[in-house]
């Protein structure tokens, strides 16, 4: 990412056998992990509204955590959403459904932006639809290569079942 950190796990074999509805323990913690972002942002919005007020930070707080839970992937508002509906409809329906509900909003997000941008003559915000554009653009191709992958693994089942 161009800002922030990236979080990889290990992956141990035991979390694939703890089933948690229809997905797997990981999953869930992946999505813990996934908040803990935004959830800086709510603590630092408490802390700027009651403790320490300055309107300054507690705004930008409060667009970055808004931001951030659009249910768009990669944000951290996207992987939630994906992973709960991994968590109660399976992997494969789950990543299905996120991709293109992902994809929906992120396109009237950008038209929202393109918007606000000509109406307002402020170029800052392209610059946040160009980072849409283009984190977007990298999740289709690696949806993509997945969803291929899963083809060619079903129609290997296929031949072998019969």
């Amino acid at each position: 990412m161009p800002v922030g950190f990236a979080i990889s796990f290990k992956v141990d074999t035991e979390y694939y056998n703890k089933k948690i509805l229809k997905a797997n323990l990981l999953t869930l913690k992946k999505m813990l992990i996934s908040f803990a972002g935004p959830l800086v942002n709510l603590i630092f919005i408490f802390i700027f509204f009651r403790l320490i007020p300055n309107q300054k930070l507690l705004y930008v707080n409060i667009i970055i955590f808004l931001f951030n839970m659009l249910p768009i992937y990669p944000l951290d508002g996207g992987r939630i959403f994906k992973y709960i509906l991994c968590i109660f409809r399976g992997k494969k329906i789950g990543s299905i459904v996120s991709h293109y509900t992902s994809n929906l909003i992120a396109f009237i997000f950008e038209a929202i932006i393109l918007i606000l941008s000509i109406i307002l003559k402020n170029i800052s915000l392209m610059f946040v639809m160009l980072y849409l554009l283009f984190i977007e653009a990298r999740e289709n191709k690696k949806y993509k290569i997945k969803r291929n992958l899963y083809k060619i693994l079903e129609n290997n089942i296929a031949i072998k079942g019969d």
